[in-house]
């Protein structure tokens, strides 16, 4: 069984930058780069003429143009040494070896070529890899700055959005981007959330509706009451997400990290056997054998290998950050397609989190006329209108859709009274009438307690409707499934992924969700505190358990869990403890990650492949005499540039 120690390894060891990634933020780099090129270019125009001089000319250019790949090569290798203890080599150095080795027995010309392809391929790779951080390093550029701060007075004053207090009122104009997290306290508008949820709707906003920090507010200025600090915000969490995500490396991007060492090493020690065996098993002669050594170096230099899983890894994190799904890792992405079983909260995951009205029944056909029963409703609209019951808006809500036509009844507050654990009732026009619980009457017709009976089977909440405590009508609710939930289900059991809901609720009320959604297992009845334990037993039977969740009583499953998925909407302690976040509470989102991380780590491996395959041809076509070094760099440089731009490949959105 997978222990939350096990899973949450990623999080507590900081990885080193692997020495194939690099920042030249310097222009230096570029700049000697630029006067190489053009001193090597002078060199093969006047190689006919002054060779001596063209030769001092191609062996600048080895050393201006590999001026950071030399600093890296022999510079990396050194320090990377000192502090391990032991000879930790990077792949630059084998390509530096080559160059100086080529220098070293009269092939400068070579030299200089091999130096100027492979640093030029160096920036081209450079710029790939920054183009799949691209979706999520912009978001660093949204955070929030300033503030337009509402005094005592009445005043505005514009302040930095660090210096605010909750409890601050504030004022944002058109056009202007949120400071901080919040309540609209008065105004209405319509904001752009998709720095927040990747929605690209806007969402119109009244009074009493919660703003986020980042988000644009398009039309109509509003007044806002700050309820987070600045760092509690929900787009500061992001930022948070967004630096773990790109500071995190998958297992395989790991692993060839630690394997470069050794593999840059055997090939250091393989080089002088290649040397001296080459006159005795090929019958080269000393030169032509060092330099097919120096080709070697440039053949077997695994640098298309390195940059098999970090550039897929970043652009499959962007591809989701673009659509509101954020990972702490790309390690939890890539493990993400080997879940074998998903536990799923059911209220606010799988359902809407609040009742809806499913079913109204008002007896056999005939016992009321029509307008009776449309005056007795508007009876029941006024009522729940004034009662703060979960089913209350439920209620209102379905017959202010039925109603709509109808003139409206007005109820004194004081008529009304609210029965905790009974319903609500109210006195009109000499009349009680009751919203209550099928156990306050004990006695109704026969096709009222059938239908209370069909109904409860089918695990409904059901409230009967009375006038003078004689039963006329009943309604029945449920917190229904969320449009997304059953092809989410249905797109996991595909993929062989047992499905699991686990909910409070009475066993009738799961199951009939859990039939509805199709999932393979239903576990009612649960107490929070037992959801973790839950969590364990299915990583015992199945092995690599995912679960999803929204509140507190969340966390500790989302934490147990081998991945733990937090619905963006839900508590900020589910957040924190979740290795992904859905900003949209949208389980299609869930089911797109698993499809790209089924990408990346295929991408993965088609370029580890690859490269290794093309590492074994140049080899074997050195040694038949088949190869030079422009021609190894040349090949070896594009398949590098291959594995990237597979890799960009995860850059575009799929659906």
């Amino acid at each position: 069984m997978a222990t939350q120690e096990h899973k949450h390894q990623h999080r507590k060891e900081k990885e080193h930058h692997h020495t194939h990634q690099h920042n030249h933020e310097s222009k230096l780099p570029v700049i000697l780069y630029g006067v190489g090129l053009a001193t090597f270019i002078v060199g093969l125009v006047i190689h006919g003429s002054q060779p001596t001089l063209s030769t001092i000319l191609f062996i600048f250019t080895t050393f201006s143009a590999g001026y950071h790949v030399m600093g890296e090569g022999f510079g990396d290798t050194i320090r990377n040494s000192v502090a391990a203890k032991r000879f930790v080599p990077n792949i630059h150095l084998l390509m530096m070896l080559a160059a100086v080795g080529a220098v070293a027995i009269g092939n400068s010309e070579e030299a200089a070529l091999l130096i100027l392809i492979f640093a030029g391929a160096h920036f081209l790779e450079e710029y790939a890899e920054g183009r799949s951080k691209k979706e999520i390093t912009q978001l660093l550029k949204l955070n929030p700055s300033k503030a337009r701060l509402i005094q005592a007075d009445g005043s505005y004053k514009s302040v930095a959005v660090e210096e605010l207090n909750i409890g601050d009122r504030l004022q944002v104009l058109t056009g202007d981007q949120i400071p901080t997290d919040g309540l609209i306290t008065d105004g209405v508008t319509v904001i752009d959330e998709s720095t927040i949820n990747g929605e690209s709707m806007p969402k119109e906003k009244v009074v009493g509706d919660q703003v986020y920090a980042s988000t644009i507010n398009q039309a109509g200025s509003f007044t806002m009451e700050v309820t987070k600090d600045s760092k509690d915000t929900v787009f500061a969490k992001i930022l948070q997400l967004v630096e773990e995500s790109q500071s995190s490396l998958s297992k395989t991007a790991t692993r060839i990290q630690k394997i470069e060492p050794i593999y840059v090493t055997i090939v250091l020690a393989i080089l002088p056997i290649h040397i001296l065996l080459g006159p005795a098993l090929f019958s080269w002669t000393w030169s032509e054998s060092l330099y097919r050594g120096m080709v070697f170096l440039i053949a077997a230099s695994p640098c298309a290998l390195a940059a098999s899983a970090v550039p897929a890894s970043l652009s499959a994190i962007s591809n989701l950050a673009s659509k509101g799904v954020l990972f702490k890792g790309s390690a939890t992405l890539a493990n993400l397609q080997d879940i074998k079983a998903i536990a799923m909260d059911k209220t606010g995951t799988l359902t809407q989190g609040k009742p809806s009205l499913t079913d109204s029944y008002f007896g056999a056909s005939g016992k009321l006329a029509p307008e009776t029963i449309k005056e007795y409703l508007q009876v029941i609209q006024a009522m729940e209108a004034q009662s703060s019951h979960p089913l209350a808006s439920a209620i209102t809500s379905h017959l202010n859709q039925e109603l709509a036509q109808e003139e409206g009844i007005q109820l004194p507050v004081e008529s009304i009274e609210n029965i905790i654990g009974v319903g609500l009732s109210a006195d009109y026009q000499g009349h009680l009438y009751q919203v209550a619980k099928p156990s306050h009457f004990p006695e109704v017709d026969v096709d009222f307690s059938e239908e209370v009976a069909r109904l409860g089977a089918q695990g409904k909440t059901v409230v009967l409707l009375a006038r003078d405590g004689v039963v006329w009508g009943l309604m029945a609710f449920m917190d229904l499934p969320k449009p997304q939930s059953l092809d989410a289900v249905g797109y996991f059991k595909e993929q062989g992924v047992h499905a699991v809901m686990i909910t409070g609720d009475a066993v009738a009320t799961g199951q009939a969700i859990g039939k509805s959604l199709g999932m393979d297992q239903v576990l009612a009845n649960v107490m929070p505190e037992d959801k973790a334990k839950h969590v364990r037993d299915l990583q015992e039977q199945y092995g690599q358990v995912a679960m999803v969740g929204d509140g507190v009583n969340d966390a500790p499953a989302l934490v147990t869990a081998d991945i733990g998925v937090a619905m963006g909407q839900g508590t900020d302690v589910a957040i924190n403890v979740a290795d992904v976040v859905l900003m949209q509470d949208d389980l299609s989102k869930l089911v797109a990650a698993h499809k790209v991380s089924k990408r990346m780590n295929h991408i993965v491996n088609q370029n580890m492949i690859f490269s290794m395959a093309v590492v074994v041809l140049l080899v074997v076509l050195n040694i038949l005499g088949q190869m030079d070094i422009a021609i190894g760099v040349i090949a070896h440089e594009g398949s590098t540039l291959v594995v990237i731009a597979n890799s960009l490949r995860l850059l575009l959105s799929r659906e």
